[in-house]
């Protein structure tokens, strides 16, 4: 198995989809590591090197291990209801989102909605937004007046891999780039 297809994999379980191999995370999103392992290896090898090498060359930086290395979670993305322990935070004056051409229509009329998701992701600049727009198809990006937002008291988050989180974006907040 390759390195990207466990990764996907881990992604499922971790932000997802624990249920699958038994897992059981903690109201922090966090999985003992060794549990982790011994459960993943049901369905495809793993072992601790390799999480390792996961975590540490993961290009969004989607894991983090505990100080210790004992426990693992997902930065963001998740689906079930997990606590990251996000600090609010001020954002810049310009966020960015990006999605499928074939979404943009709902976007205009209801806003940026989280869906299945705990929060919308924004990125912080136009070229991260582009790559998530383009797994969509053609790519459609919004500017965010985040600055706005927040000075009318919507609260911003942003997790360790730098993606910022809210839980939605009215649409008289956004314009549409390209």
């Amino acid at each position: 198995m390759s390195l990207k297809s466990t990764s996907k994999f881990l992604s499922l379980i971790l932000r997802h989809k624990p249920q699958l191999i038994g897992l059981q995370l903690d109201e922090h999103g966090w999985a003992d590591v060794d549990d982790l392992i011994r459960r993943v290896n049901r369905k495809r090898p793993l072992d601790l090197p390799t999480l390792e090498k996961i975590v540490a060359q993961d290009e969004k930086q989607r894991y983090s291990f505990s100080a210790d290395k004992k426990l693992i979670r997902a930065n963001q993305g998740h689906s079930i209801a997990v606590d990251v322990e996000l600090a609010e935070l001020e954002p810049p004056k310009i966020l960015y989102h990006g999605t499928g051409e074939k979404f943009a229509s709902s976007i205009r009329a209801q806003g940026l909605l989280k869906m299945s998701r705990l929060y919308v992701h924004l990125s912080s600049d136009i070229d991260t937004a582009t790559k998530v727009g383009s797994r969509h198809g053609v790519p459609k990006i919004f500017t965010v007046e985040s600055g706005k937002m927040f000075a009318d008291g919507c609260k911003f988050f942003r997790s360790v891999n730098g993606v910022w989180l809210i839980e939605h974006v009215p649409a008289k907040y956004l314009k549409e780039s390209f």
